[in-house]
């Protein structure tokens, strides 16, 4: 008897906690339609093409900056060209180096990780870029894609590079719990997803040869504490001055990364 009531109580406890877990899948699903639907598409759903050569008067070879990825590293938000996140890495780039950059950009808006590939199969076969930049990760949180296998896509990319000879540069997921267009608790736990995803890209970027540099750590408290500056219309991608903050993020460790990779 005392069996079966054991048996009765594990069933019932299991039962209680899919309830629970259907309950709490049900609530995030709500908030993410309300999100959605607070979102919209007032962006579009292309970014402003970037790809020329900076600071061409500088004279000499350019230095070539590849920048993969998301919307954030495609440049959606910016008003302009040279707002976008690759050419203003291209633009200080230049400066520092005292050379002219030619940017590519293979980033496409909405991309996940498991895009990366085909981002990749898509380049110029003879491109030989001096540097390679990377943001990707938050479509991987909001489509809930594991942080393992979003990593092992990642480490993939940068496998591929690095047998072109290309230093790459790893920016990890934001923290999208800075998200004002997101309710709670939806934006506290895509706030601990996000972290989440960041520390194990984190930790396949480093194992595959590339530097990463953590966008939660370099924005979050600019963008908490001013969002109308630093998020665009839709209130979820940057502005030109949130892309402005993001390039100076990246930009020690690509123009360190550049000055290998165009020795």
């Amino acid at each position: 008897m005392g069996r079966v009531r054991t048996v009765a109580g594990v069933a019932l406890a299991a039962a209680c906690a899919a309830s629970a877990v259907w309950g709490a899948r049900e609530l995030l699903r709500r908030q993410a339609a309300i999100a959605r639907e607070r979102i919209g598409k007032p962006l579009g759903e292309e970014s402003i093409p970037a790809d020329r050569i900076w600071r061409r008067k500088l004279g000499g070879e350019p230095v070539e900056l590849l920048v993969l990825g998301d919307s954030l590293a495609a440049g959606l938000g910016a008003e302009r060209r040279k707002q976008t996140l690759g050419a203003r890495l291209a633009k200080e780039l230049a400066r520092r180096m005292d050379r002219p950059v030619r940017l590519h950009t293979a980033a496409v808006v909405g991309s996940e990780s498991s895009a990366l590939k085909a981002q990749i199969d898509g380049l110029d076969p003879a491109l030989r870029a001096d540097v390679a930049v990377i943001v990707v990760g938050g479509n991987d949180v909001t489509h809930t894609v594991y942080p393992t296998t979003a990593a092992a896509q990642l480490s993939e990319a940068i496998r591929r590079l690095r047998e072109r000879g290309t230093p790459v540069v790893v920016g990890t997921c934001p923290d999208l719990g800075m998200l004002p267009a997101v309710p709670q608790p939806l934006r506290t736990i895509l706030s601990r997803m996000s972290h989440h995803m960041s520390i194990v890209q984190a930790r396949a970027a480093r194992r595959a040869g590339a530097v990463p540099v953590s966008l939660r750590r370099t924005l979050s408290r600019a963008f908490r504490e001013a969002p109308d500056e630093m998020f665009s219309l839709d209130r979820f991608h940057p502005s030109p001055a949130g892309y402005r903050r993001a390039a100076d993020a990246l930009l020690p460790a690509v123009a360190e990364a550049a000055l290998v990779g165009a020795a």
